[in-house]
């Protein structure tokens, strides 16, 4: 009996090397989708990071272009600059907390407090161009509107025969510049909170109704709670927003108020104030807090992300 015999000695050992892994790794091509994104980054360098470097340098530049600390002290040490600073963080704080509260309640109205569906589409549209309307023609609609020689003034004027302006009433003040100020804060926090608004699930009322909750139970205990961290970042971006306005406020009130940045635009502009480096120095400081705003608002709305989702 012939017995037939099986030999792997003359396979070919590279016929099974299919299903090895490979020694070496694929090569990984080349991905042409960056290309896409260096327009972006061109110009954040360009007009984002070397204009910061070079306000960080010229913060330390004297008048005569010699190193020095003293831009840097004077921002602490002068009264006026200390007022310009504390002037401008108060209209920021006050339109921060008015826009954040009355947009707050315009959102809720146009999405879901009932109203139709075309006053929503109408809302949001008015709020993505008011909240673009800012600067040198913001300024002049109020002014001619509620101006000395505004269209108001002249109707309230001979509608009821008073001088208003007699009695000391002027727009040109703190509260009247806040309330420029409220024009495109209020479409900016609709814009941020209808998409938070919506993301309110129907699942969340129905289970707090199950379990024997009203209203009141589900906006303590569950809508705002996950609400809180968008409320309270895009109260911190328009706290920011306001916070480094320059056109809107020197158009509208010159030098009648001491902002921050118009005091920054004496100091460069060439003046009887004028002093680059301690105006880069102001700009530095406005730099840091604006930054401190900026990381606080990422965070909140890294918060709120999975909620809306």
């Amino acid at each position: 009996m012939t017995v037939a015999r099986t030999s792997n000695a003359g396979t070919d050992p590279r016929q099974n090397q299919g299903d090895a892994p490979s020694a070496r790794p694929p090569r990984k091509s080349f991905s042409w989708t960056w290309v896409g994104v260096v327009p972006f980054f061109l110009f954040a360098f360009m007009f984002l990071f070397l204009p910061s470097a070079s306000i960080f340098v010229r913060s330390f530049e004297s008048v005569d272009h010699t190193f020095t600390f003293q831009n840097i002290l004077d921002i602490f040490q002068k009264s006026d600059i200390r007022n310009a600073y504390k002037l401008s963080l108060q209209i920021s704080l006050v339109t921060a907390i008015g826009g954040a509260f009355f947009g707050f309640l315009l959102a809720y109205a146009v999405t879901i407090g009932g109203l139709p569906k075309f006053v929503r589409n109408f809302m949001l549209t008015f709020s993505g161009v008011a909240s673009n309307f800012a600067g040198v023609p913001l300024a002049f609609a109020f002014v001619a509107t509620m101006g000395n020689a505004g269209l108001v003034t002249r109707i309230i004027e001979g509608l009821t025969g008073i001088d208003i302006h007699s009695s000391g009433f002027t727009i040109y003040n703190f509260w009247g510049l806040s309330i420029v100020y409220m024009y495109f804060q209020f479409p900016l926090m609709v814009l941020v909170m209808a998409p938070a608004l919506d993301g309110l699930r129907r699942e969340w009322r129905e289970a707090c109704e199950n379990l024997g909750g009203n209203s009141y139970h589900y906006w303590r205990y569950v809508a705002l709670p996950i609400l809180a961290p968008t409320l309270l970042g895009t109260a911190i971006l328009l706290f920011g927003n306001s916070f480094g306005a320059y056109a809107t406020a020197y158009a509208f009130t010159g030098s009648f108020l001491n902002l921050v940045s118009i005091v920054i635009g004496a100091q460069i502009q060439g003046d009887v104030l004028y002093n680059p480096g301690l105006g880069n120095a102001m700009a530095l400081g406005m730099i840091v807090i604006m930054s401190l705003v900026m990381l606080v608002y990422v965070w909140m709305q890294r918060r709120a992300a999975r909620w809306i989702k």
